[in-house]
């Protein structure tokens, strides 16, 4: 394939309504459609509406709904109906309880997987008292020019080196990013170290800003390469928002992207795993203690 087109949704969500966010969320996947995307990518937990403050609702847990629910399930229909990808966020529910949640349908509405974010913000509420996922996902997503391996990842999770590692280590190509909150500099420059050195394409979909939020846009993709054959220095930037509501189409060249990684050395290049032992350990030492749980 030459080119893959991603559409990161920045926009607000409504109320903590799941019916209400579908009809708004169906309206942005036909404009994203309209922009010829091969998957449209929502912000973080579209169905209800992360910065909404759910541990002020006496019943917010009510409001997950199961992947074969009728959220998820008008997200299968239409994605079919367009012939377009989407990877749409929502509360999950569980036999565990609720997840945060993203499910990554192809264009023919069949889901490659659902991820349930595995760093949980457990300082917050009510994310703190939501069920982690336990793992990270990679499929093979078919568009109609051919086809791309995508993973997944939400929000804090980004901030973890080893999330992208292990999408990396998966296989794969380009990873998408459901987020909810403040795109700053050193975040920014976070997420575009990702793509550098795990070789990878990255996509980040963010609630635009809104008066009294933190929430502030900038949803950005970036590309892996960042040396031309010569060594010469490229900007590994392909697309970034302002703070308001827009659909961005990030194109990311997957011809040029498997070029560049059958190249260069970072990635999975020069790993030696063998001195990695401490960094599956559960030990924290000070001054990394705090007084929230990390499970």
């Amino acid at each position: 394939m030459d080119v893959f087109r991603v559409a990161l949704m920045q926009a607000q969500p409504g109320p903590p309504d799941p019916a209400e966010n579908l009809a708004r969320g169906g309206e942005l996947c036909r404009r994203a459609r309209a922009l010829e995307a091969d998957i449209a990518l929502f912000p973080e937990m579209w169905s209800v509406g992360y910065h909404y403050g759910l541990s002020e609702l006496p019943d917010w847990q009510g409001l997950a709904e199961p992947r074969d629910g009728p959220f998820v399930t008008y997200f299968r229909d239409l994605a079919r109906e367009l012939d377009m990808g989407i990877a749409v966020s929502y509360l999950e529910a569980s036999e565990q309880g609720p997840r945060n949640s993203v499910t990554v349908l192809d264009r023919g509405g069949q889901d490659l997987f659902t991820y349930s974010k595995v760093h949980l913000c457990r300082w917050d509420q009510p994310e703190g008292s939501l069920v982690p996922g336990a793992d990270f996902s990679v499929a093979t997503l078919k568009t109609s020019t051919g086809s791309v391996e995508l993973g997944a990842m939400i929000c804090f999770d980004r901030e973890f080196p080893e999330s992208a590692r292990i999408l990396m280590l998966k296989g794969a190509e380009v990873i998408l990013t459901p987020n909810a909150c403040r795109l700053d500099t050193h975040r920014l420059a976070q997420f575009r170290t990702r793509a550098y050195e795990n070789m990878v394409g990255v996509a980040m979909a963010n609630y635009s800003a809104s008066s009294g939020r933190e929430e502030n846009g900038h949803s950005v993709a970036y590309g892996p390469s960042a040396y031309d054959e010569r060594g010469n220095t490229l900007d590994t930037l392909i697309v970034e928002g302002g703070p308001g509501d827009a659909i961005l189409v990030a194109e990311f060249d997957m011809d040029a992207i498997r070029t560049y990684r059958e190249r260069e050395m970072a990635g999975n290049a020069m790993r030696r795993p063998s001195t990695y032992g401490l960094l599956t350990s559960d030990d924290v030492r000070p001054p990394f203690i705090r007084s929230v749980p990390r499970t």
